[in-house]
């Protein structure tokens, strides 16, 4: 009995040692703990994507690029979509690429 009662213990603690470690590693690919490194704001990086592409934004994220912190936003005019660049510092524009992979298929399909 003493020996199932050690064991079970080990089991818990290995278990409990995992799910420590595999919080850690969550925690560390949260995307929320990088906002403060942002000086610009999501709306204002938006805001000047738009303006640079004269389209809606329908995604944005903060990412760790070449450059810096950047927002990378998506924008789209008409049937174009565009990859946007902002710097998360300036809110001013990096670069404004339309993305030729990113297209409608299924709407394509429908036709």
């Amino acid at each position: 009995m003493y020996r199932y009662t050690r064991l079970g213990l080990l089991a818990t603690v290995i278990i409990a040692t995992g799910l420590t470690a595999l919080a850690a590693r969550a925690s560390k690919d949260n995307d929320a703990q990088y906002i403060p490194l942002a000086k610009a704001t999501l709306v204002q990086a938006v805001a000047a994507a738009e303006q640079q592409v004269k389209g809606r934004a329908v995604r944005a994220e903060l990412e760790k690029a070449r450059e810096g912190w950047v927002y990378d936003v998506e924008v789209i005019q008409g049937d174009k979509v565009f990859d946007v660049k902002v710097d998360a510092e300036k809110a001013s524009v990096i670069s404004a690429e339309q993305d030729r992979t990113d297209r409608d298929t299924d709407h394509d399909e429908q036709d």
